[in-house]
């Protein structure tokens, strides 16, 4: 082979080279005009997201936020995996894993407010009055004996409300496997918020939801039931951010996600929280986490 081609090889192999270095550096840079936000349906049924959305982006000029919802499980994953660049979920315990395992940077409370137990407005296992344990120890005594009459509607797909409903039964002595298999009076929608409180309200089910999203439901007349239970230290829900740790993910936009974070706990940012669902519903929401978690 002569030096003319030799040459020629030599030349091609250092642009082929070329052009994988500036593939593999265009594929690892984050695109800081997109932000994507993995979030549990909870949020996402309620329309805060929209106004926080539309604020942050006029806030900051060139930045398309995108929503990816889905119970807190789902979301994690998309946070493990970097198909997401900031997580807003509600399950303090499977956040903390999270960050411990590197996958986040750290853990932001932004908001609260409160799980309810709903159910039929005649409270046919009469647990007006009790505690969230004693409910559904309650609830599960009178749907064995009387599953015509007494059902409980779960999310049953490993979201952050599913998670507190599993802590809950839990909390009663029976483990959430025994109860799933304990008869017909238990239902799993595998779905998200707004659709179980559907199912529930066509079943004349109990069930376990954010107290955010029943009241959009409510107010849009598109159930029957009523809260029962409602207060509780087992049922504070609160709300958290976490960006996805570019150490790991290099490809996500970890400045947006940081700039998203420090906008849902500034001022302006714990206002919309404040102010959320007053017009629309009568009442707020969420309590935004610069009030302090309850004592």
């Amino acid at each position: 082979m002569d030096r003319r081609n030799l040459a020629i090889i030599g030349i091609l192999v250092i642009l082929i080279a070329a052009a994988g270095i500036y593939a593999y550096t265009v594929s690892t840079q984050p695109d800081t005009s997109r932000l994507i936000v993995s979030t549990t349906t909870s949020l996402e049924d309620t329309g805060l997201l929209e106004e926080i959305e539309a604020a942050f982006e006029d806030k900051y000029p060139g930045t398309d936020v995108s929503v990816i919802s889905g119970g807190t499980g789902i979301a994690l994953q998309y946070g493990e995996r970097g198909d997401a660049d900031v997580l807003l979920t509600h399950d303090e315990s499977r956040e903390e894993e999270f960050i411990e395992s590197g996958f986040g940077t750290e853990r932001t409370e932004i908001a609260y407010n409160y799980f309810w137990i709903v159910g039929p407005e005649n409270d046919p296992a009469e647990i007006r009055g009790l505690n969230a344990t004693e409910a559904f120890e309650k609830i599960m005594e009178e749907g064995q004996s009387n599953p015509d009459q007494v059902k409980f509607a779960s999310r049953g797909d490993d979201s952050g409300t599913h998670a507190r409903e599993k802590q809950i039964w839990e909390m009663t002595g029976v483990s959430y496997d025994e109860v799933s298999g304990s008869g017909e009076w238990y239902i799993e929608s595998g779905r998200g918020m707004g659709e179980t409180l559907l199912l529930a309200s066509e079943l004349n089910a109990y069930t376990l939801t954010d107290s955010g999203t029943f009241l959009a439901y409510t107010n849009e007349g598109r159930i029957r039931i009523v809260p029962i239970v409602t207060t509780g230290d087992e049922l504070l829900n609160v709300y958290a951010a976490m960006p996805v740790n570019p150490e790991i993910h290099p490809n996500v936009n970890y400045e947006g996600a940081r700039n998203f974070v420090n906008f849902l706990v500034s001022p302006e940012g714990q206002e919309i929280i404040r102010n959320y669902g007053i017009e629309q519903y009568g009442q707020p929401l969420f309590t935004p986490i610069s009030e302090g978690l309850p004592s």
